[in-house]
């Protein structure tokens, strides 16, 4: 089976007849009252369908199911890429968790420092509460937080940020 052979199962199966004469061949019944029922066209290119998805195999009494046709096209299909790094605690650029682990935790800050100051600019806390509200709902949170780890720095008023320098 090819990579894409779950989607020609799940299109094989998205016709409600193909998929009640499906149904009738995995519980061993008769399907040939379901087939009469359309156009002969209609019915061939229903059978055509669900024998090229792989879903069932012309046999010499009619049509059997085929077993595993699931199971294979499943391990064909692959799984959606996992997030790696920062990134798997973001979701479209927004702090969606906030890592356990102090390393994780301490490349995240560095990432989201990265993010909302530049180098040499000074912003006032105004400001940088902004920036942090596109990353995160909890913005004084993650100020604190970079202001802990020595990755952004803050004058003795409190009122204005700066990238701390490395």
């Amino acid at each position: 089976m090819n990579e894409n052979a779950w989607r020609a199962v799940l299109a094989a199966l998205a016709d409600d007849r193909a998929r009640e004469v499906y149904a009738r061949i995995v519980l061993g019944q008769p399907v040939e009252d379901t087939l009469d029922a359309v156009p002969a066209r209609k019915a061939q290119r229903i059978v055509d369908t669900l024998i090229s998805a792989g879903l069932v195999m012309r046999t010499p009494q009619g049509y059997d199911a085929v077993a595993d046709v699931f199971t294979r096209a499943m391990a064909t299909a692959g799984s959606p890429a996992r997030a790696e790094g920062v990134h798997r605690f973001l979701k479209d650029g927004r702090l969606v968790s906030y890592p356990s682990r102090a390393d994780d935790r301490h490349a995240l800050l560095v990432h989201l420092a990265s993010r909302v100051l530049d180098a040499g600019e000074t912003i006032a806390e105004k400001e940088i509460n902004q920036r942090l509200s596109e990353v995160t709902d909890d913005t004084a949170r993650i100020r604190r937080a970079l202001v802990d780890e020595g990755l952004i720095t803050r004058t003795p008023s409190g009122s204005q940020y700066s990238l701390a320098a490395r």
